[in-house]
């Protein structure tokens, strides 16, 4: 009794009180936390939020800083290399660190640097945090250091004599060399813009009128310098013009290009970057000595196109296996020759393959003038191809069944490795079974990796096309949710979804 006196009961709702005040320390000791300036380190990737972002800059000279999601497949993709570039960039004592951002938390940095997508990559320097440099390189560990790199110093080394210029176009394959008269004036700023863009590639610059002199130039002159094909490319700066930063990138892309690319694993982002409209392709057995020889009249071929078609040699046996589907061959066709148009991948075929070199520019310029018709792909019908709720369509039998005035067609275009395609499928088996006993509806199929067509391009998978009945060869792309009801409302309102109430 005397001890159960002597210990204080609290008061009804101390307990609630004392409940309280442990919660608003909690709270007190989690907004501390927040609001921290403290950068805290993943991998060396610094972690940034609102609260250490100004920190962060002002702290670094240079900052790239990666606004992610964290249920982003690409963001994922991307983040054992941005860990290892920026472990690269520790160790070499650079000037600049890689950040991230979960934009998907701190949304008032997203707002601010009008993040729309992930992942996106912004390059802060000295700073500034209102003029942000927008990343354009690889999306890889390497691509993502050399980038940084290249901002980091200056994007073209000075050359000041005979013998350091000398020195410096022998020891790479490939060297671009600007000689200007002034290095603070516009030519050459818009020529370092190009320089630091193109991480790739080495870059030097030159001022002396000495060097002018050896290498025969009177004024203002890019020079591509290569150990290959025709060995120096001269660039004149158009006085009037000045210096177009982006046709100079794309000339050089062109030129620093072999005559003939063989399409190899290390040479085909090379091939694709170049972004040059029309390839033609020489397939061949490079474990055949005869069909080697071909190669001679194919580069004897190339010169008069080089900016307008990129003559590539694909061994069938090598890394050119993996494309022989795309053209529908097999490594028995080999040799043979196709042009591709890029923009829309039509591809061109001789009606005769004819390897002599007259005869390969005679074809590859009739391609450029339009006089001759694409060659479309198209597997066979299978024998039960309109026994099913859907109907399956190839390259062959499009035409008849998707341009039938008394059928209303709706489409769908596919690849079989595409898992969006996939997911799709039995949503468009159940709606072909809900429309089978319809005799003015079918739901159809095509595999636009075996069948293409003349006048419809795909572009991405899958994509679904709807062909009213009636004349006019009408087209109607699908472009919203793609489930059984909303298909259905799609149809039922004739090629249109009808409108929703607010």
């Amino acid at each position: 009794l005397v001890l159960s006196l002597a210990c204080p009961v609290p008061a009804l709702g101390d307990e609630d009180k004392d409940e309280e005040v442990v919660e608003e320390e909690k709270n007190e000791k989690k907004e501390d936390e927040v609001l921290s300036d403290e950068i805290k380190e993943e991998d060396n990737v610094l972690v940034l939020h609102e609260h250490n972002f100004a920190r962060a800059l002002s702290e670094h000279q240079l900052l790239l800083v990666e606004f992610y999601a964290p249920w982003c497949g690409h963001c994922q993709q991307l983040a054992p290399a941005f860990a290892q570039a920026a472990s690269e960039l520790r160790n070499e004592s650079s000037p600049a660190r890689l950040a991230k951002v979960d934009a998907t938390a701190q949304t008032a940095l997203a707002t601010e640097f009008g993040i729309t997508s992930y992942p996106t990559l912004k390059l802060f320097r000295d700073g500034n945090r209102t003029h942000p440099l927008a990343y354009t390189g690889r999306m890889d560990s390497q691509g993502i250091v050399r980038w940084v790199q290249r901002r980091a110093g200056p994007s073209a080394t000075l050359l000041q004599d005979t013998d350091s210029i000398a020195a410096f176009i022998s020891a790479q394959d490939l060297v671009v060399i600007g000689f200007f008269k002034d290095l603070r004036g516009e030519a050459a700023q818009a020529f370092f813009e190009v320089a630091a863009e193109m991480v790739d590639t080495t870059f030097g610059v030159a001022e002396a009128a000495e060097l002018f002199q050896a290498y025969g130039l009177s004024a203002d002159t890019v020079c591509l310098f290569k150990k290959f094909d025709e060995r120096q490319t001269n660039f004149p700066v158009d006085p009037a013009r000045g210096l177009d930063t982006a046709e100079l990138t794309r000339l050089l892309r062109i030129h620093s290009l072999q005559l003939v690319m063989e399409f190899t694993n290390e040479t085909s982002n090379q091939i694709f970057g170049a972004k040059i409209p029309h390839h033609m392709l020489l397939f061949l057995n490079k474990s055949s000595p005869e069909q080697l020889s071909l190669r001679d009249s194919f580069r004897a071929a190339a010169g008069g196109f080089r900016g307008e078609v990129l003559f590539v040699v694909v061994d069938v046996t090598g890394h050119g296996a993996g494309v022989l589907p795309f053209f529908g061959m097999t490594a028995a066709d080999a040799p043979t020759l196709r042009l591709v148009k890029m923009e829309n991948n039509r591809k061109y075929q001789m009606e005769q393959d004819n390897f002599s070199d007259s005869a390969i520019r005679s074809f590859v310029q009739a391609v450029l003038d339009g006089k001759v018709k694409p060659h479309l792909l198209s597997a066979e019908p299978p024998e039960d191809w309109d026994t099913r709720p859907v109907k399956v369509l190839v390259g062959k039998t499009f035409e008849q069944v998707a341009f039938d005035e008394t059928k209303n067609v709706f489409v769908k275009f596919y690849a079989p490795w595409c898992s969006h395609c996939q997911a799709m499928a039995a949503a468009w088996e159940e709606l072909a079974e809900r429309y089978q006993d319809r005799e003015d509806i079918v739901i159809a199929e095509m595999d636009s990796t075996a069948n293409e067509l003349e006048n419809i391009t795909i572009h991405g998978f899958p994509t679904l096309h709807f062909f009213p009945a009636g004349p006019g060869r009408k087209m109607v792309e699908y472009k919203s949710t793609r489930d059984v009801e909303t298909f259905s409302k799609f149809l039922e309102n004739g090629g249109t979804l009808p409108e929703e109430p607010p």
